[in-house]
């Protein structure tokens, strides 16, 4: 029969995943309420990063005279004052998210080759929600007290790996989103004999592929001159090449005859990602002629462009829309598995059996207002891969954040090519992706 609902445990806040919900919220699956939850943990963090980021945060700890140690020297432990220079700006931003990548690291490892809720860990996995939130405060406020030295160049080149794997995953999600997108809107058309659908999808290809050129266009005139910016010049022309070329084979006959639902719709968004991608690359170029972003304070309290350091503008436009596509993303991921096989396979989750969701339609009515088991046979996501995806997103947050910019001398942040060389690079990777999957069902049959 149909599993009854899991018994409330004394405390919700110990408890499994089943507390969480009240009887005003629908049913969901375990499964779902968990990875939600992780993401807030997440989520709190960045909002934590934001706070430290923001403009008079630090008159403020100075108000409290048992928290700050006057001065920049080294954390006074012992007299229980600590510098607030590490609570205060990009070196408070890297150990918030060293925090939680160190907390969601932890439960990549714990959670390897979990196969089912009846795997003990499973129940660490789904429940013990006060005592996880526990274990997250205790590693941020440790790592408040790791000194200087190193940690911060080190910890930059760790996120710019971090934040590279992300990139592609997001890329992923894009391109699985387009690809459900238009096989649905092309099956309603068949179903309702309308061509209303059919003009929607020509509608958000057009747009799209408008919102690109525009892009592409304000490019060429805010991050490039008719002397220098050479490099600018070649990541755009070569990157509005590519998405040519790829729009060009997703509308192959022989790529068409493959994979009917594909078409202009993946492409366009593709496009429009990839500009996305270079547009964060760009602003990441430490040349004050062609990266508007740039910033330094000089001594009088003027705010130049210049080559000896830059300040990180925390609220510029680029910071702004990788900040909102950041969440969408990790609550995409969090949410829902894929249609397609393929991508399922690829971020270790697995498609619902049509037995498997009739057995958990039953039990969203037995379970009104409650979360239910729906893995008791077998998870429906790896869970170790999640954490792995938490890392990255962690990762990626923190460079976003500061804008890639590297820490240097006296606590300033400088650009590098090392961040537009990783974009860059990121944005081929994508597109190359996405290649391989329009021409994949040619070149392997099977």
């Amino acid at each position: 029969g149909v599993p009854s609902c899991p018994p409330l445990q004394a405390s919700c806040l110990c408890g499994s995943a089943p507390c969480i919900l009240c009887s005003c919220c629908p049913s969901s699956p375990n499964s779902t309420v968990t990875r939600l939850i992780f993401t807030a943990f997440l989520f709190l963090g960045v909002l934590v990063s934001v706070i430290m980021l923001s403009p008079g945060v630090e008159s403020q700890l100075y108000k409290l005279p048992w928290v700050c140690e006057e001065g920049a020297g080294p954390p006074a432990v012992l007299q229980g004052h600590i510098d607030c220079g590490s609570l205060l700006g990009h070196r408070a931003v890297y150990r918030m998210c060293f925090a939680t990548a160190a907390f969601f690291f932890l439960f990549t490892l714990l959670m390897l080759c979990v196969r089912s809720s009846r795997d003990p860990r499973a129940a660490i996995q789904n429940g013990f929600w006060f005592f996880k939130f526990l274990v997250l405060v205790g590693i941020t406020v440790g790592a408040f007290y790791i000194p200087d030295g190193s940690f911060s160049n080190v910890w930059f080149y760790c996120g710019v790996v971090g934040s590279f794997l992300f990139i592609l995953i997001q890329l992923v999600l894009f391109i699985d989103f387009a690809h459900s997108w238009n096989q649905r809107w092309l099956g309603k058309a068949e179903e309702c004999d309308s061509r209303a659908w059919y003009a929607g999808l020509f509608f958000f290809t057009l747009l799209f592929y408008t919102l690109s050129i525009a892009a592409v266009t304000l490019l060429f005139i805010y991050y490039t001159h008719p002397g220098p910016c050479y490099e600018g010049k070649v990541f755009i022309g070569l990157n509005l090449t590519l998405c040519v070329c790829v729009s060009i084979v997703a509308v192959l006959p022989k790529v068409q005859d493959a994979q009917p639902n594909s078409g202009l719709l993946q492409a366009s968004v593709i496009t429009l990602y990839t500009t996305f991608v270079t547009w964060l690359a760009l602003s990441s170029v430490p040349d004050q002629k062609c990266n508007p972003h740039l910033l330094t304070h000089l001594s009088n309290g003027t705010i130049l462009a210049g080559p000896e350091g830059y300040e990180t503008h925390w609220w510029d436009a680029p910071s702004i829309v990788g900040l909102i596509i950041f969440i969408l993303c990790t609550v995409f991921i969090s949410l829902r598995s894929s249609d397609h096989r393929q991508v399922n396979n690829l971020m270790q989750t697995e498609e619902c059996p049509s037995a498997l969701e009739a057995t958990q339609q039953q039990q969203v009515a037995t379970c009104g207002g409650r979360a239910f088991d729906n893995e008791h046979d077998g998870v429906t996501y790896s869970y170790s891969f999640f954490h792995f995806c938490l890392v990255l997103a962690s990762l990626h947050i923190m460079m976003t954040l500061t804008n890639w910019y590297r820490p240097g001398e006296a606590r300033k942040m400088i650009s590098t090519w090392t961040a537009v060389w990783v974009k860059i690079c990121a944005s081929w990777a994508g597109l190359l992706l996405y290649l391989w999957t329009l021409v994949a069902p040619l070149l392997l049959q099977n």
